[in-house]
């Protein structure tokens, strides 16, 4: 069946009472187990014997954080602070690079980088020769593919052109744009002033560099927000052609982070409403030529993550859905997760202290999780479930045995208790069907032995 047409099925099939009965809170799953379930037991001594333990003709994808931006987003949840000074900037790049030199001794120089992310906070903020000088820095202390990936978040509100001519000096192939909404009524009440033709000189400016693919990012579910303005965005989204675009629904969580106490919860549209708002984007997304990947992102068929949709290797990780097939991912920077083969580990959020740490050469992890093999299991169920709607009986019960009996168990009376209609079992595995893709993260849920301990709290599911 055409993508459009599943997409359309999809939706018609999903009612009020439904969407009501299944948008519960839970994780968005870009890790098993989650980031609350962390603990003290993983610290900086078990995180370098992880280091030492990979091998020559492994491969890394390397993840920096740069905690900072010159404005405050109020609808974003990440680990960030606002400064309009450089100093900071300038202090914390310096404990990153010592950073890069601890991890980089550790590691085996017969390991190598195949995609580097820079994320944020606002890693264009960095300046244009101190930008240089850091991925120098890293590839003065790790082993590059001569293809790998480099992505990076950027604030069109930091650019200029030398900084454009900086980030094609350090072989940016990939330019990851957060748009959230054009409409000027709500791009006032999240504080992020951001017009459509800056933007687009942003686009025009990357491509005439070489850059081959641009994400944009786009919200529903924002203050004042409404199925009007998400078609006037997403229209003028088409025009700049993006290779892809992820669709995130807001995570309102001022519990966690206290600036979102600015966002008007009286403006905030209902659940209804936000599906209807990811509905029609989705709609229209598809009905102009891209593909859906997961619950959330759309690329053009010859994208590599379509590519990898298709042919059942999409992966996720903490950057969202990926094509990314490194064996292990490295975290630099305050707050920064990594993983490696044996678990996760996640640094000192406290940038001042994480600065601390690293510049008298130790490593700067804190907390992480080491993996069971029930851990594994459940890790791969709830990837599959999120990247492909479901999962096969028979390759779980070859990578893991009778373990995997217990999940397949579950599974079976997970669909044997539906009423719904929203999963079902047939002789190869378990699937949701098309009235249940909306509601993956509910149904990875299923799968999360953790989840009943009530350590954290989460965003609605759609």
């Amino acid at each position: 069946m055409p993508h459009g047409r599943i997409v359309e099925e999809r939706l018609k099939a999903v009612t009020e009472e439904l969407l009501t009965k299944y948008s519960a809170a839970v994780p968005r799953y870009t890790s098993y187990p989650t980031a609350p379930h962390f603990g003290p037991a993983v610290d900086a001594a078990t995180y370098g014997g992880w280091l030492r333990d990979l091998k020559p003709g492994q491969t890394l994808s390397l993840y920096f954080h740069i905690p900072y931006c010159d404005r405050l987003c109020w609808f974003c949840a990440c680990h960030t602070k606002h400064t309009l000074k450089y100093e900071p900037i300038t202090k914390y790049l310096l404990s990153l690079k010592r950073e890069i030199e601890t991890i980089g001794a550790l590691v085996d120089r017969g390991t190598r980088v195949t995609a580097v992310h820079f994320g944020g906070g606002s890693p264009t903020m960095v300046k244009p020769d101190d930008l240089r000088e850091l991925m120098a820095h890293i590839r003065d202390h790790f082993t590059f593919d001569p293809k790998a990936e480099i992505s990076v978040e950027m604030d069109p509100n930091d650019l200029d052109d030398a900084r454009y001519d900086a980030l094609a000096d350090i072989g940016m192939t990939r330019a990851s744009l957060g748009v959230q909404d054009f409409n000027p009524v709500v791009q006032k009440a999240i504080n992020r002033i951001q017009t459509f033709e800056h933007t687009k000189s942003v686009v025009d400016a990357v491509r005439a560099r070489g850059v081959h693919s641009v994400n944009c990012d786009i919200l529903y579910g924002l203050p004042h927000q409404t199925i009007q303005s998400v078609e006037a965005t997403v229209s003028q989204i088409l025009s700049l052609d993006p290779d892809r675009v992820a669709l995130f629904g807001y995570a309102h969580v001022p519990w966690m982070k206290k600036h979102q106490t600015m966002i008007p919860e009286a403006a905030l549209p209902d659940a209804m409403e936000r599906f209807r708002q990811m509905s029609r984007a989705a709609e229209m997304l598809v009905s102009a030529g891209y593909e859906p990947i997961g619950i959330d992102h759309f690329a053009k068929p010859a994208d590599t993550l379509a590519m990898a949709a298709r042919e059942g290797t999409l992966r996720r990780n903490f950057q969202g859905y990926t094509d990314d097939a490194a064996d292990a991912l490295i975290g630099f920077g305050a707050s920064s997760i990594g993983q490696l083969p044996q678990g996760y580990v996640q640094n000192m959020p406290a940038t001042g202290e994480y600065e601390r740490i690293v510049d008298a050469g130790g490593l700067a992890a804190v907390r992480g999780i080491a993996l069971s093999a029930d851990d594994r299991l459940r890790a791969e169920v709830i990837e599959k479930v999120m990247c492909g709607f479901g999962f096969a009986f028979a390759p779980l019960l070859a990578r893991h045995g009778a373990l995997a009996d217990t999940v397949i168990r579950e599974a079976k009376e997970f669909a044997a208790a539906d009423r719904d209609g929203i999963a079902s079992i047939d002789s190869t595995g378990f699937w949701l069907t098309e009235r249940g893709k909306p509601f993956a993260r509910v149904a990875a849920a299923r799968f999360d032995t953790y989840l009943a301990n009530g350590k954290g709290r989460h965003s609605v599911a759609v």
